[in-house]
C-alpha cells in the first residue's frame, strides 16, 4: 500500500527527541495509519516504523497523538463478575440491605410470551442463593409468601434444605389464579428444598363470622403459632395495588385508603415511607403482619421490573425485608432512583 509521507527531517531532533509542537503535526491520515496497523492488524511498533519510514520513537508518539485526538478510544471493562458484584453492594448501601443477589440480565422473551413466562428460570439460581446463605436447619420455620413471582421461582431448582418446615404467609385457598394458591406455592417450595409442607386452610379475608371460628382452629393456629418463631421469609413485591391487571381477589381496589398504597408484601400494603396501610376489612386479613417481618432473621424479597421501584424502595424502608434478589437492570433503576431522592432531599 502507499507509503503515508514521514515527519520531515526538521521535525526530529538530532538526539531522536521530537519537540513538543511535533505531535500537532502529525496528520490525521498518519495518525489513522498507525493506529490501524498497531490496533487492528497486530503489527509491532518497530514493523510500524519500517512501513512509514520513521523510528520507533516516533511510532510512540504517534499512538498517543491518537488517544488525545479521539482516533483511538480504549475502554477499560472489569472483569465480567466485578461488574454485578459491585453494583449489588452499591444497591445493598443505598437501600440499608444486608445482601443483594443480582441473577443474569432478563432476556427477551420473544413472541408471544411475557417477562413472567422466564422471571423464573432467570431468577431462581440467585434466589437458592440466598436460601442457601440464609443457615436454615432442620426444624426451622421457612415463611413463603404467595404472588407470581414466588410461583414462577417454584417452578425451578432451588437449595436443598432438608428438613426445613415451608409455611405460608397468608390464606388463599379461595383465590382462582395458582398464583394466589398459597398452599399450592407451599407445596411447590417444600417439594423443591427437600421440606415439610405446613398448609393453611383458610381464605385470606373470610367474612366476620367465618374469621372468628377459623381463628379458634387448631389447624389454623397451628400455622399463625409459627409465624413469629420463623427463621426466613421469602416473598414477593406487589406492585402499586391501583396500577395492577393482577391482584388476589378479596383486595377491595375500591378502598379510597389504597391510594396512598405503593406496594405490598404478604398481601399487607404500605405506603412510600414504609408505612402499613389499612383497607376495608383489612382486620380480618389471616396474613402475617408486617411488624412481625421485621423480627425475622432473614426476609428474601424477589422483584423485578421498572414498575416496582417504588414498591421495592418503600419495603425497604419499611425495613420488611433485609435481602433482595432481582436482575441487573432493576438493580440500576433502584439505584437511580435512590441517588434521585437523595439529591431532592439535599436541595
Amino acid at each position: 500500500m502507499p507509503r503515508p509521507a514521514a515527519p520531515t527531517p526538521s521535525a526530529t531532533k538530532p538526539d531522536g527527541a521530537a519537540p513538543e509542537a511535533e505531535s500537532s503535526h502529525f496528520s490525521p491520515t498518519l495518525l489513522y495509519t498507525a493506529a490501524r496497523l498497531y490496533y487492528e492488524e497486530d503489527a509491532t511498533q518497530a514493523e510500524i516504523a519500517e512501513q512509514l519510514g520513521t523510528s520507533r520513537a516516533t511510532v510512540s508518539r504517534l499512538l498517543a497523538e491518537a488517544k488525545r485526538q479521539g482516533i483511538v478510544r480504549i475502554e477499560v471493562v472489569p472483569p465480567a463478575d466485578a461488574g454485578p458484584t459491585e453494583l449489588a453492594d452499591r444497591l445493598a448501601r443505598a437501600l440499608n440491605l444486608n445482601t443483594v443477589y443480582l441473577s443474569p440480565p432478563l432476556p427477551n422473551p420473544g413472541p408471544g410470551r411475557s417477562v413472567v413466562d422466564i422471571m423464573g428460570r432467570v431468577l431462581a439460581p440467585a434466589a437458592a442463593r440466598a436460601l442457601g446463605e440464609a443457615g436454615l436447619l432442620p426444624g426451622d420455620v421457612l415463611l413463603v409468601s404467595s404472588g407470581r413471582t414466588v410461583y414462577e421461582l417454584a417452578q425451578h431448582e432451588l437449595t436443598p434444605l432438608p428438613g426445613v418446615v415451608v409455611t405460608p404467609t397468608v390464606g388463599g385457598n379461595d383465590q382462582p389464579y395458582e398464583w394466589y394458591q398459597t398452599n399450592e406455592i407451599t407445596r411447590l417450595v417444600a417439594n423443591r428444598v427437600g421440606g415439610r409442607a405446613n398448609y393453611l386452610f383458610a381464605p385470606a379475608l373470610p367474612g366476620p363470622a367465618l374469621y372468628q371460628s377459623l381463628l379458634e382452629d387448631p389447624s389454623i393456629q397451628r400455622v399463625v403459632h409459627q409465624w413469629p418463631h420463623a427463621r426466613c421469609a421469602l416473598m414477593g413485591v406487589g406492585a402499586p395495588p391501583l396500577t395492577r391487571s393482577d391482584i388476589p381477589q378479596f383486595v377491595p381496589t375500591g378502598s379510597t385508603s389504597l391510594r396512598a398504597a405503593v406496594g405490598d408484601v404478604c398481601s399487607r400494603f404500605y405506603d412510600r415511607d414504609g408505612n402499613p396501610v389499612q383497607f376495608d376489612g383489612a382486620e380480618r386479613l389471616i396474613a402475617l403482619e408486617l411488624e412481625n417481618l421485621r423480627h425475622i432473621p432473614v426476609t428474601i424479597a424477589v422483584a423485578v421490573g421498572r414498575d416496582k421501584i417504588d414498591s421495592i424502595t418503600a419495603g425497604a424502608r419499611g425495613g420488611y425485608f433485609n435481602r433482595l434478589v432481582t436482575d441487573p437492570g432493576t438493580a440500576e433503576a433502584l439505584l437511580a432512583a435512590s441517588n434521585s431522592d437523595a439529591t431532592q432531599e439535599v436541595s
